[in-house]
């Protein structure tokens, strides 16, 4: 079943264009989103969320479409576009009760459960936790409302090695409990330790999407990313 399907998105601005991006999503997988600094990324996932408005294409979500079916579709995915930054000064227990008043299945056992597992501490405050402990709270308010799908912009980014593995671990955690997860990264590396399949975006275009090992071919994921990004860059020299 797909879980995601984009079709032939397109937002254009003055200096970048998302260009007929189109990939999809198989339930239950985990799928990288890798591309370099400024290739596109966070505005297709944006795009997805329907928080950048495309100009043309369609998104559906568990067969359904976003722009039709938004508020039910966002009931049922989490999303972080990076750490939780607002409301740095107020009590975590405070933003998880005030958090849990905008979904219809948020299940207190289960906020507690992965309260406990990630170790947060439910009287600290947000700034008072390290980036990675920030990428959990992120993780516990969309597990907490029964979230099938996580779609994640860059959650290891900055983070310490341990810190990222232990990331990583949970990730591989929860597809085994049916959570489906997207996550952009430029640390390839990262993918090859949990991903099932990649979506390549380069210069607003997706110039692949599939498994790893359709792309990679035996070779690793990094070393084929950058034979592609010195044979684009060539090409521009060239020009």
């Amino acid at each position: 079943m797909k879980i995601l399907q984009v079709r032939n998105i397109y937002k254009e601005y003055p200096n970048f264009k998302l260009q007929h991006a189109s990939f999809s999503m198989e339930k239950g997988t985990i799928m990288g989103f890798i591309g370099r600094n400024g290739a596109g990324k966070t505005t297709a996932l944006k795009a997805i969320m329907n928080m950048v408005h495309i100009s043309e294409g369609k998104v559906e979500f568990f067969g359904l479409d976003m722009k039709d079916n938004e508020s039910a579709i966002k009931q049922r995915i989490g999303y972080a576009g990076g750490a939780v930054d607002y409301y740095q000064k107020k009590k975590i227990g405070l933003l998880l009760e005030t958090t849990k008043r905008f979904f219809a299945d948020w299940d207190d056992e289960t906020c507690e459960k992965y309260m406990k597992l990630f170790s947060l501490d439910a009287n600290k405050t947000p700034s008072e936790l390290s980036a990675g402990m920030k990428v959990k709270l992120n993780l516990v308010i969309a597990l907490s409302h029964r979230a099938k799908l996580l779609i994640l912009d860059e959650p290891t980014s900055g983070l310490d090695p341990v810190s990222r593995e232990e990331l990583l671990d949970i990730f591989r955690y929860l597809k085994a409990q049916g959570v489906s997860i997207l996550f952009s990264t430029h640390i390839t590396s990262d993918l090859d330790k949990c991903a099932d399949d990649i979506t390549y975006i380069r210069d607003g275009r997706i110039i692949y999407t599939g498994s790893i090992e359709g792309f990679t071919q035996g070779e690793s994921l990094e070393a084929v990313m950058l034979k592609h990004e010195k044979e684009a860059f060539h090409e521009k020299l060239a020009l």
